[in-house]
């Protein structure tokens, strides 16, 4: 298992309290700090915590409309349109998928206008053949992973007492 059940009482700190400080950290969890900073070492070399900037808005920063873009690309230049996704600012992440399309994008525009500008873009780009595009009407559970981490963190610890 990629983390152990102190692990998971580290980051469930991490995600609640993310601007506390290490020493903090340690006296919460009633460890030595040098503890905490070899597991958090560790955690960030395993790719466990992969970052640990602030959460930004969107729509604080002006841009409030959410799309989800579905991008279907002429084979064999997958990478090619990956790559040029990253110039589009709009675009705030990228994934390639399996079913209907070859990439997801998720989109932040100004307006509904912006929206369309962006994906005319999309379209214009070198390999993609068709756009099909989903717009965000409310966010019903917002990006987290406090329960996944709490999950993980139950399943270590029944794994020990089974130990």
């Amino acid at each position: 298992m990629a983390v152990d059940e102190l692990d998971t009482r580290i980051l469930r700190l991490l995600l609640e309290q993310p601007r506390t400080s290490v020493r903090e950290y340690a006296r919460v969890l009633g460890i030595a700090r040098g503890t905490l900073q070899a597991r958090l070492d560790r955690m960030e070399r395993d790719g466990v915590i992969t970052g640990t900037g602030p959460s930004l808005s969107p729509a604080a920063l002006g841009h409030p409309v959410l799309a989800f873009v579905h991008i279907e690309v002429t084979q064999g230049h997958l990478d090619e349109v990956g790559d040029a996704l990253a110039a589009v600012p709009e675009i705030i992440e990228a994934f390639s998928i399996t079913g209907g399309g070859d990439l997801l994008t998720r989109v932040a525009a100004r307006d509904n206008g912006h929206l369309e500008d962006v994906i005319q873009r999309l379209i214009q780009l070198p390999g993609v053949v068709r756009t099909r595009t989903e717009m965000a009407l409310r966010e019903r559970v917002p990006h987290r992973l406090l329960p996944l981490v709490e999950s993980v963190g139950r399943a270590a610890a029944e794994e020990s007492r089974r130990k």
